[in-house]
């Protein structure tokens, strides 16, 4: 895929998620909350859509501020979550990012990039969500989808998903930055697979170099 073809490209995505369901985080963003924001993504970590979705609609119907959240158990946190992945290790995280925000910053997510990263179990790809999701600021969220979907269709050569938000920073053009991962994780749920990708139905094959694809339907 050559720079200049990222408009055609990003185009046909935003065609073609239409008729499949966003992100449950980015469905969750759409209460205006940061901290549901950072809490669904917290859980969403190694962690199917539905599974999420079902584990933050319990815990927010337990607490839904960090006022209410710190309130709670670490076992109560565990049984709303579960099955997520790792669900343990989330819940502890859970409870003292709670308590951190409420010591530290009145209760309230930080707006900043360095500030977020800060917090346990927050990495780049979650503190990017919150920026763009929670706050409309401007910051590449980039998971697995989207870090094999550049790398297949040629736009970027990386090894690993922080490498990749690094080069995007550089060459993608920032009218894209916030909408880029809704668009390449629906597209990669539904279409553009990990294993055996949809290569047949795929608008965007005149553009993809194919990059690591060795089977497709």
């Amino acid at each position: 895929m050559k720079d200049e073809e990222i408009d055609d490209v990003v185009k046909m995505l935003r065609e073609e998620c239409r008729e499949w369901k966003p992100p449950i985080v980015t469905e969750v963003s759409r209460e205006r909350s940061p901290f549901k924001v950072l809490i669904s993504c917290i859980i969403s970590l190694r962690t199917k859509d539905e599974v999420t979705s079902e584990a933050s609609r319990r815990l927010f119907s337990l607490a839904d501020t960090p006022q209410k959240m710190a309130l709670l158990e670490i076992g109560e946190i565990e049984r709303a979550i579960y099955p997520a992945g790792f669900y343990r290790i989330k819940a502890r995280n859970i409870k003292e990012i709670c308590n951190r925000l409420l010591e530290d910053n009145n209760g309230i997510v930080p707006e900043s990039l360095e500030e977020l990263l800060k917090l346990p179990g927050v990495g780049r790809k979650t503190a990017n969500l919150v920026l763009t999701l929670g706050y409309g600021k401007p910051g590449i969220c980039v998971d697995t989808h989207v870090h094999r979907i550049m790398n297949r269709l040629g736009y970027v050569a990386t090894r690993t998903p922080e490498q990749t938000e690094f080069v995007l920073r550089e060459k993608l053009p920032a009218r894209y930055w916030l909408e880029i991962n809704d668009l390449l994780v629906t597209y990669g749920q539904n279409l553009c697979t990990p294993l055996s990708p949809f290569c047949s139905r795929c608008r965007l094959y005149p553009y993809c170099q194919r990059v690591g694809v060795k089977k497709s339907r």
